[in-house]
């Protein structure tokens, strides 16, 4: 699992909406998961792949989630230690190395591809001594160790997780919080249902749907905004801090 992008018209977003990400799933489960994992297997191990062809906005996207995740970081009551990251849908670990690394003293990853984990050891470079864990695991088994880290950072792979899914996997991120620690979800938002993606096996849900699943999760957004300056024809990104 990793970062990506849709590219659908906004009529196309509407026509093929569902209410429910369930109601759009056609095949069972295993299925789902299982074609998520075939598509990232054939994906070039690189940040252009890795971002559907649009490597162009990494640097735009890296300098909004860092505006975003320093107003939390600090010391003192309420603030955000700065001890461990969690990388989830790291891919080859770009979110690492320009966000995560230059804030946080280690950072663990976790994808569901073992060839990006694999390539993310070279491309981090030096500074891959700082990585503690390569985890290759889908996000619907995932299991963060308990109190383990101060902010963990799922970005553009909540999509690949049906509901239920995503409900436990919140809830498993919130007791692998520090005291004081910080779930940070930035993804593809629809402007209305849930659109399913049939080529990377994903969905893409509108704000409502997302915020009745953190609700159900028994998380709080205390910070919600959109990412400014990506291209009008990809769907819109909104970053969510949840405790």
């Amino acid at each position: 699992m990793t970062d990506f992008k849709k590219r659908l018209s906004a009529r196309a977003r509407k026509q093929r909406s569902c209410t429910k990400m369930e109601d759009c799933l056609i095949e069972n489960q295993t299925t789902f998961y299982s074609k998520a994992e075939h598509y990232w297997k054939e994906v070039p191990p690189t940040v252009d792949g890795i971002l559907g062809g649009y490597g162009s906005i990494s640097s735009i996207d890296i300098n909004g989630s860092k505006k975003f995740l320093q107003k939390f970081l600090g010391e003192g009551q309420g603030k955000t230690g700065t001890g461990c990251a969690l990388d989830c849908g790291a891919g080859i670990g770009r979110i690492t190395k320009r966000l995560l690394m230059p804030l946080f003293r280690t950072v663990d990853l976790v994808d569901v591809t073992q060839e990006f984990l694999d390539k993310a050891r070279t491309y981090l470079g030096e500074e891959a001594k700082r990585v503690e864990n390569y985890f290759c695991c889908g996000l619907q088994d995932f299991q963060p160790q308990p109190e383990r880290y101060d902010v963990i950072w799922i970005q553009w792979v909540i999509g690949h997780l049906t509901d239920d899914h995503l409900v436990e996997f919140l809830r498993r991120c919130r007791s692998g919080l520090r005291p004081d620690g910080l779930i940070v979800v930035k993804d593809n938002v629809a402007y209305e249902g849930v659109i399913p993606d049939d080529v990377d096996s994903s969905m893409c849900r509108d704000l409502n749907v997302l915020h009745r699943l953190v609700a159900r999760a028994g998380l709080n957004i205390i910070c919600e905004e959109q990412q400014q300056n990506f291209p009008e024809e990809i769907y819109q990104v909104h970053t969510l801090a949840l405790r």
